[in-house]
């Protein structure tokens, strides 16, 4: 077996700072960092936080909380309540949340049923029951705990243009799990009759984005029923919504091998939908307007928010009318169309096949709570947008973009922790570990190495990430095997890094 060389003192890191009291990192009382300035656990400290880390990264204990709505929500008027539709859900996912809870969160033995209650409402209202709703958690098949608000409305008392939805998660015995909130949702007093002008893109469906279709028969709510998926195939649920990637299909490539095509989908645009949990999709459909139960042929404008709209499936009978995508109870099936006697470029619809459309959001934080020995909420779940290289070979930093940051934070590359610099609440700087922290034979290595990238607050809370960081060894091949093999190390200074998001 092979051994690496004899560690030098302390940390390997890329940039090792002088031994003076000016280079030296600070923190305050808290072990939160200064502003500006590097920080990094103390030996003793991260040897323990390193084991669990480690721990948490193989048996992966993270809880996921997923947080779907609508993009847009139609105000009530006078003593009207127009509940949002679709109505906004979540979803708790993830092995963490039957993980035994780390230190002062022991569950009592025998305890069944959920253990975390929700509460959802509008950001800025007063938090009264009458303004909040309780979300009741029920398991799903796949394992993912399901709740859902459906009946939130705006009043036109409320005069914002935007607000957000907040959800508040307490654990079984009262304790606050955190507070955590939707993307911006815009408010609109009806949807748009007249025809859809590209300058109002927030209004327009872009190819690429996430939607949701519903069916509501002669406008009952109670009849509302939602496009969705389960065990693989469609179907009209009346209690779950799924969101969907519309894409813009191009008829010249085979069904599910399109490239993306992007711009804004308009009426008659050949389309695509995938689901976006199952991957599942339609055949390639026609999007048509529908005006009074017709499909109108000759439209061509761009599609907005809860607009009508029927799905034509192409190539249908020569001269007579499409098939369009229907419900009938549960089940999606097609709906052969009549021609509209009066009008040439009109099918005559039912009910069944005329949907609405409006775009979604989701936002997800994930956390895990088995390191951790606190009792403070797990908010605010710092998000990560964009990583950010800068240099190269013996000094390299990696600058982390996204929101909800702090100076409570630390960044781990697998189950090393970086040097770290807080800047701000939507950047974090750290310093790339040097490759040798990952292992003792790594003077031998010729593969790239691939490490998570994670947060650590504090007290030890956990959070996980879809970022990756690739260690990428660039060598020459030598006629001596022996030489090269020597010269290994002095290659890894000169290591070229090379950063892989992987979502």
């Amino acid at each position: 077996s092979t051994t690496g060389p004899p560690a030098p003192p302390g940390p390997l890191t890329h940039l090792n700072l002088p031994d003076s009291s000016e280079a030296r990192p600070q923190s305050g009382a808290d072990g939160r960092s200064l502003p500006g300035t590097w920080t990094r656990s103390s030996p003793e400290h991260a040897t323990v936080l390193r084991e669990g880390v480690r721990r948490c990264l193989q048996q992966q204990c993270e809880q996921t909380v997923r947080i779907l709505h609508a993009k847009v929500a139609q105000k009530s008027y006078g003593n009207e309540k127009r509940f949002f539709c679709p109505p906004p859900c979540v979803y708790l996912a993830g092995p963490g949340w039957r993980v035994k809870p780390g230190q002062g969160q022991a569950q009592q033995a025998g305890e069944t049923g959920p253990t975390v209650c929700g509460y959802m409402g509008l950001d800025g209202a007063s938090g009264s029951a009458a303004e909040t709703q309780k979300l009741n958690f029920e398991e799903q098949p796949d394992s993912r705990e399901f709740g859902c608000a459906k009946t939130l409305f705006i009043s036109d008392a409320d005069k914002r243009k935007h607000f957000r939805l907040v959800l508040r998660l307490v654990l079984r015995g009262g304790r606050e799990l955190g507070t955590f909130h939707s993307r911006l949702i815009k408010v609109i007093s009806k949807p748009s009759q007249k025809k859809q002008s590209l300058k109002n893109t927030d209004l327009c469906i872009s190819s690429g984005s996430k939607v949701s279709l519903f069916n509501r028969l002669r406008s009952q709510t109670v009849s509302t029923r939602y496009l969705s998926v389960e065990d693989g195939a469609f179907v009209a649920s009346a209690r779950q919504w799924a969101a969907f990637t519309l894409h813009l299909a191009d008829e010249n490539y085979p069904q599910g091998d399109f490239p993306p095509r992007e711009g804004y989908v308009r009426y008659g645009s050949l389309v695509q939908l995938v689901c976006t949990v199952t991957g599942v999709t339609l055949p390639p459909m026609i999007v048509r307007k529908v005006a009074k139960q017709c499909a109108l042929l000759d439209v061509d404008e761009p599609i907005s928010q809860l607009h009508k709209c029927a799905f034509q499936f192409p190539g249908g009978p020569s001269g007579g009318a499409g098939t369009y995508l229907c419900l009938a109870t549960e089940k999606v099936v097609q709906f052969q169309a009549s021609p509209c006697p009066k009008e040439a470029n009109r099918e005559l619809l039912n009910d069944s096949s005329c949907w609405t459309i409006i775009g979604t959001e989701s936002v997800e934080f994930s956390f895990s709570t088995s390191l951790a020995c606190t009792r403070e909420p797990v908010t605010p779940v710092p998000l990560i947008s964009t990583l950010e290289l800068s240099g190269g070979g013996d000094v390299a930093t990696l600058e982390l973009q996204g929101e909800n940051f702090h100076a409570g934070l630390k960044v781990w590359f697998g189950d090393v922790e970086a040097e770290t610099m807080y800047r701000s609440p939507r950047s974090l700087v750290c310093v790339v570990p040097d490759v040798a922290a990952f292992g003792s034979d790594w003077r031998w290595l010729r593969t790239p190495i691939t490490v998570p990238v994670s947060l650590v607050r504090a007290d030890r809370l956990f959070y996980g990430s879809a970022f990756s960081f690739t260690y990428t060894p660039e060598y020459e091949p030598d006629a001596d095997a022996d030489a090269l093999l020597e010269s290994i190390h002095h290659e890894f200074t000169r290591t070229n890094f090379h950063l892989f998001i992987q979502t």
